[in-house]
C-alpha cells in the first residue's frame, strides 16, 4: 500500500511498504515470538522492499528543508524524504533568516565568534554573516541566537551527508520538492567543437609530421569532426530575475554608446548626457524626439544595434562559488510577483538528453504558482544553448524578484532571503 512516483522514461522509484508485511511472513515462519511481536508493533516504520537485481542507487541531488513553524528540518535526496528531525530555529529578537541558502563552509569544530565562543559542533555554515546549521540544546520552542541547532547524533549524521553546495531552503510552513514537468526547465545537450582529423598524404607532406605519426595512406584532407566535451561536474547555481530599472538604462546607455551617440559613462542613471544622446538617436531614426525610453524606442535602438531585445529579465549563473555566465531573459509580465521557487536538476548520465526535476516553494505571493512562473519565462536561443551545453546534475534554478545582492559576494552561491 505504499507511495509509488513513476519517473518520466519508465523508471519507479523505490516502492514503500509497511513493516506489517514482514512482520505477517515472519510470524508464518515462525521467526519472531510474542515478546517480540508486542514490542515491536506499537513502532511500526515502513520499510523498501525491492529485488537486489533491481535497486537502482539514488544519485538525485541532496536538499534540507526547515520548517520554522513546525521546528522540524527535512533531508530529501531527490523528491525522496529519507530523514527527519526537530530542531530549535532563532528565539523572538534572534529571527532565523527564511530563503533560499547553500552550505558554504563546514567544520566538525567551531565557536562562535559573536557570542562568547559559544561552541558550534558540526557547524554547516549558510550564511557569512553567522548563520548555520549546528549541533546545540534542542528544546521544543526557538531557542537560538538565529542558527538552525539540531540534536547531537543527528548533526553529526548530517554533517557526513552533505557537500558544500548543497542547497538549504527554510521557510515558515511547511513545503517540499515536487517532480515538475516544463518545457522553460532546461535540458542537457552535449558540448561540440571542431578538431582537425589529418590523413596519411598530409601527413606526409609536412616535414614537422612526417616520421612522429604513422598512418595509412588515403586522400589529402584535413576534415572537422564534432566531438562531445566533457561537462563540468560541479552543478550549476542559476538565478532568474526581472531586470532593474538602473540594469534597463545602463543597456540602453551601452547602446547609444555603441551606436556613437555618447550618453556618458554606463552607471544606469538617467542624466542630462543620457536623455541628450537618446533625443539624439530619435531625431536620427525619424521618432518623436520626446528623450523617453519606452518599448518602442528601445525596440528601434536594440534593432539599429544588431541586437535582440530589448528583455525584461536576466539570469546569471555561478559555479564553484563563482560567477561564470550572465545574459539575458524575457519575462512575460515583468511586474506581475515571481514569488520565490528554487527548480532543482536530477540525475543524469553524461549521454543522456533528459533530465528530470524538481520545484520547491521558498515563497509564493499572489497568484504565483511555480507552473505559472515557468510559463513567463522565454529564453533566448543562445543563451539556452548555453546553459544547456553546461548543464549538470544537480544544478539550480532560482526564480524570484527578491534582491539577492547582499548575501550573495564573492565565495557563495546565490543567497536569496524572503525575510
Amino acid at each position: 500500500m505504499g507511495r509509488e512516483v513513476r519517473r518520466k522514461g519508465g523508471k519507479d522509484r523505490p516502492v514503500h511498504h509497511f513493516a506489517f508485511a514482514v512482520l505477517t511472513i515472519a510470524i508464518a515462519g515462525g521467526f519472531l515470538t510474542n515478546t517480540a511481536l508486542a514490542s515491536g508493533a506499537s513502532r511500526l516504520q515502513p520499510v523498501t522492499l525491492e529485488r537486489p537485481e533491481a535497486a537502482e542507487a539514488n544519485n538525485d541531488p541532496l536538499q534540507l528543508v526547515v520548517s520554522l513553524k513546525e521546528q522540524r528540518l527535512d533531508v530529501y535526496r531527490g523528491t525522496e524524504l529519507i530523514d527527519s528531525t526537530r530542531v530549535s530555529s532563532g528565539k523572538p529578537g534572534y529571527g532565523t533568516p527564511t530563503g533560499v541558502f547553500s552550505i558554504l563552509e563546514k567544520r566538525r569544530k567551531h565557536f562562535s565568534n559573536l557570542y562568547d565562543d559559544a561552541p558550534m559542533p558540526y557547524m554547516q555554515r549558510i550564511t557569512w554573516s553567522g548563520v548555520a546549521l549546528h549541533e546545540g540544546r534542542v528544546p521544543n520552542y526557538p531557542a537560538s541566537h538565529g542558527c538552525v541547532r539540531l540534536p547531537r547524533g543527528f548533526a553529526q549524521k548530517l554533517f557526513g551527508m552533505t557537500e558544500r553546495g548543497a542547497h538549504v531552503v527554510i521557510t515558515r510552513d511547511e513545503t517540499r520538492p515536487e517532480p515538475i514537468l516544463h518545457t522553460s526547465l532546461l535540458q542537457p545537450r552535449p558540448q561540440e567543437a571542431a578538431v582537425a582529423v589529418l590523413d596519411a598524404r598530409t601527413i606526409a607532406g609536412d616535414p614537422a609530421l612526417r616520421g612522429a605519426i604513422d598512418a595509412d595512406v588515403g586522400p589529402a584532407a584535413v576534415l572537422p569532426k564534432k566531438v562531445t566535451a566533457k561537462r563540468s561536474e560541479a552543478p550549476l547555481r542559476m538565478l532568474v530575475t526581472r531586470l532593474s530599472e538602473g540594469e534597463r538604462i545602463r543597456e540602453m546607455q551601452l547602446l547609444l554608446a555603441r551606436l556613437g551617440y555618447e550618453p556618458g559613462p554606463a552607471d544606469g542613471v538617467f542624466g542630462r548626457k543620457t536623455r541628450a544622446a537618446l533625443e539624439t538617436f530619435q531625431e536620427g531614426a525619424d521618432l518623436p524626439v520626446t528623450g523617453v525610453a519606452s518599448n518602442t524606442v528601445l525596440k528601434r535602438l536594440y534593432a539599429e544595434a544588431g541586437r535582440e531585445g530589448p528583455y525584461t529579465g536576466r539570469v546569471y549563473v555561478r559555479q564553484n562559488f563563482r560567477e561564470i555566465y550572465a545574459g539575458p531573459v524575457g519575462l512575460k509580465d515583468p511586474e506581475a510577483p515571481l514569488g520565490t521557487f528554487i527548480f532543482t536538476a536530477l540525475s543524469f548520465g553524461p549521454v543522456d538528453r533528459e533530465v528530470e526535476w524538481m520545484g520547491l516553494a521558498a515563497e509564493e505571493r499572489g497568484e504565483a504558482s511555480a507552473e505559472a512562473v515557468l510559463q513567463r519565462i522565454d529564453w533566448p536561443d543562445s543563451v539556452r544553448a548555453e546553459l544547456e551545453e553546461r548543464l549538470t546534475p544537480g544544478s539550480s534554478i532560482i526564480v524570484t524578484d527578491r534582491t539577492f545582492r547582499l548575501h550573495s559576494g564573492l565565495g557563495t552561491d546565490f543567497i536569496v532571503t524572503t525575510r
